[in-house]
């Protein structure tokens, strides 16, 4: 056997193979439904905390935009205006602005003292899908339908730039304060990395075979997640180097993504399905699948938007049964009655 000894050219089948490099999961506490919110005449499609954890906001396709007490789930606010599906929301954390945009081709700009409309932003030339506000720049970033992600200037209402190089519907965006700093995901399976000085495509990454309706970035690392119907990958930032795919499958065409500090993401399906992820490993430590209100049908159990509270402790979704449901973790778990479920991937390739 001397070419186990001859390491730099041994063949992979006679080489030994090694243990298991793939790290271990952290032990995370299942999560449980404690509240379900309804008020909301049709599905809930959007969702955003404001910078305070007192209240959020969500955007439903009956038009209307409701704002929500956080520790009570009492209603505080319902905003009308738009004229179609309100499709996404941010609250800004230095203004007392919150954005909303709709199937009705706006992206609005409400002033949160009172109440009102006060800026509209016109050029989308069909619905727009999702929203983002640059954490630095005074900038909006908005995808739609019309396969372009449209940068606005918050206070001149003039569009920066239109990111066009997507082939089909921009259903996801992040933004960050380095570069990249726009990512959009698109339903022609592609994630594009921006360069937001010249308004041009720093990276095309096409490892999803499906469409890309959900991103997520991690808060600490510089990775994101993507989610397509064939599974949930990570990146690394800033080239965007693909790191790994998440170890199950979900099997179901996923909306929405959200993750806390402690690394649990939740991915949320058409199905109603919601299933818990360890950051780290990319194992999926909880299945879960959501309860219909009563009344409801089945097929009624979707999941279109989530969204953790600033803690990071609750996690709130929007439902296509038109309720809002809260989740937190089960404070009598422990790793003994809830032991991890694991099995390092064995095709990883080492060589």
């Amino acid at each position: 056997m001397e070419v186990i000894k001859d390491k730099p050219h041994s063949s992979a089948a006679v080489s030994r193979r090694l243990a298991s490099k793939w790290p271990r999961p952290v032990w995370h506490p299942p999560w449980k439904l404690y509240r379900v919110i309804s008020g909301h005449l049709g599905w809930v499609r959007s969702i955003a905390f404001d910078p305070s954890n007192e209240w959020f906001v969500t955007g439903s396709s009956d038009r209307t935009i409701k704002l929500w007490d956080t520790g009570s789930g009492q209603l505080k606010l319902t905003l009308t205006g738009h004229i179609e599906q309100v499709t996404g929301l941010a609250v800004s954390p230095r203004h007392p602005y919150m954005f909303s945009c709709s199937l009705d081709k706006e992206v609005k700009c409400w002033d949160l003292e009172h109440n009102k409309v006060i800026r509209n932003y016109h050029g989308h030339l069909s619905g727009v899908y999702c929203l983002a506000l640059h954490p630095t720049l005074d900038l909006i970033m908005s995808g739609g339908r019309d396969s372009t992600c449209r940068v606005w200037d918050m206070r001149t209402k003039t569009q920066v730039f239109a990111l066009s190089g997507h082939t089909n519907t921009v259903a996801s965006v992040l933004t960050q304060p380095t570069d990249p700093q726009v990512i959009t995901g698109s339903h022609d399976t592609t994630i594009r990395l921006w360069d937001l000085r010249k308004g041009a495509t720093m990276a095309t990454l096409t490892y999803h075979k499906k469409s890309v309706r959900a991103l997520v970035a991690h808060p600490q690392e510089n990775t994101f997640a993507s989610a397509g119907a064939d599974n949930i990958k990570k990146f690394k930032l800033p080239a965007g180097d693909f790191l790994h795919n998440m170890l199950q499958q979900q099997r179901a065409i996923i909306n929405c993504m959200a993750i806390n500090e402690d690394g649990v993401l939740a991915s949320g399906g058409d199905n109603g399905s919601i299933w818990f992820w360890d950051w780290k490993s990319g194992n999926c430590f909880q299945q879960q699948d959501t309860i219909v209100q009563p009344g409801s049908l089945d097929s009624e159990a979707g999941i279109y938007a989530m969204s953790y509270d600033l803690s990071g402790s609750r996690l709130v979704t929007c439902e296509a049964d038109k309720t809002i449901k809260m989740w937190k973790e089960d404070e009598q778990a422990t790793p003994e009655t809830h032991p991890i479920n694991f099995r390092p991937p064995k095709d990883i390739r080492r060589f």
